[in-house]
């Protein structure tokens, strides 16, 4: 399984360059490296050489590839025809072809993760380096598993638990008619056939996602205020999809700059801003990657013992964390995300006995 890294912030020429960089600095330590990135042409004029939508090396243990979403979804289109037949007797989309169709908002992210998760699953790269919008549709589509999930978790028992679905799961008559049309018993299985499939794939997203060593991102920022806070506005977003964040990267020209404050307890790596094609500086300025995201703060841990959650939330105050227990799960909101917190047995079904926010956590008692 490779690691998989990427990059939140507002520069995005300096961001791609600390990606090119990093890349080039995981091969140079013989790791297989993939870099991955957009298909807008800043990363091939960055590289100074084309990239394409397969993966092309670019250097010794270094390959580069160009998520392009029209591409990937034309490929994507005939693993949905053959689950389609696996499951309906009668196909409906045979008739309709992947280079006939248009790309909706959203499914270039989907696209993207789905590109990732198959080029990790290869085998053929100890490191893929995903240089994406570094913004919170990059959260949004790392935490697609984990969202995904939820949904599938909520829905699933509220049919299963409904009058439609007893009266689909018992009745006599409908059965036949539900045979007739799908390849699989729905009395025997209730749904578990498809629904298993879905949450095998999804849960081993999300072990990526909660794992370090799997999965870690890296805020990149200038001095300027506006930056931080945005930086630190996006270090509180990947916690909340339960991405574990690393470190900063300041990029900037001076060496007495220091926003260790505003960063605490992540390490602060100051970069410099090279010439394109002038890598070796800002190679030589990169942190130890591996090393800083296992030591970074974890977004959640849970205490059975003494019946606690505790969330790390940084760049948030209390008046902008929300906490409530509509159904099964704690659902906690800040920012622009929102998280269903699933719980262990020992902690399930109990109420909320008390919330507080403090030094950056948010420590739900129960």
């Amino acid at each position: 399984m490779a690691l998989i890294l990427t990059f939140l912030g507002k520069g995005g020429t300096a961001r791609t360059k600390i990606a090119i960089a990093a890349a080039k600095l995981l091969a140079s330590q013989g790791k297989r490296v993939l870099l991955a990135g957009q298909a807008e042409p800043t990363l091939s004029i960055l590289l100074g050489t084309p990239i394409a939508a397969d993966p092309q090396e670019i250097a010794p243990k270094l390959q580069a590839v160009q998520f392009q979403a029209s591409v990937l979804l034309e490929r994507n289109w005939d693993e949905v025809k053959k689950l389609e037949a696996q499951y309906l007797r009668t196909p409906i989309f045979k008739e309709v072809f992947g280079q006939e169709l248009v790309v909706l908002p959203g499914m270039d992210n989907a696209l993207a993760l789905n590109a990732i998760r198959e080029y990790d699953a290869s085998g053929k790269y100890d490191a893929i380096v995903y240089d994406g919008t570094g913004d919170s549709l990059t959260l949004r589509m790392l935490g697609l598993p984990e969202s995904l999930s939820w949904y599938v978790r909520r829905f699933r028992q509220l049919f299963v638990n409904s009058d439609l679905g007893k009266t689909i799961t018992e009745s006599p008559l409908i059965q036949p008619l539900i045979s007739s049309f799908f390849n699989i018993n729905w009395t025997a299985d209730n749904f578990a056939g498809p629904t298993n499939q879905v949450n095998n794939f999804l849960e081993k997203g999300r072990a990526a996602l909660a794992d370090p060593k799997r999965l870690a991102a890296f805020l990149v920022t200038t001095g300027d205020p506006l930056e931080v806070a945005n930086a630190r506005y996006l270090w509180g977003s990947a916690q909340q999809i339960g991405l574990t964040v690393g470190g900063v990267l300041l990029v900037s020209t001076e060496t007495n700059v220091n926003l260790s404050e505003e960063f605490i307890p992540l390490p602060v790596s100051v970069v410099p801003d090279s010439p394109t094609g002038d890598w070796q500086p800002l190679i030589d300025a990169l942190p130890n990657f591996e090393a800083q995201a296992l030591q970074a703060p974890k977004p959640i841990e849970i205490d059975i013992h003494n019946r606690q959650v505790r969330l790390f939330l940084p760049g948030f105050d209390k008046k902008q964390v929300k906490l409530t227990q509509y159904g099964p799960e704690v659902t906690v909101e800040a920012g622009d995300q929102r998280r269903n917190i699933p719980l262990p047995p020992a902690l399930s079904g109990r109420p909320v006995a008390g919330a507080k926010f403090q030094n950056n956590y948010l420590i739900i008692s129960f």
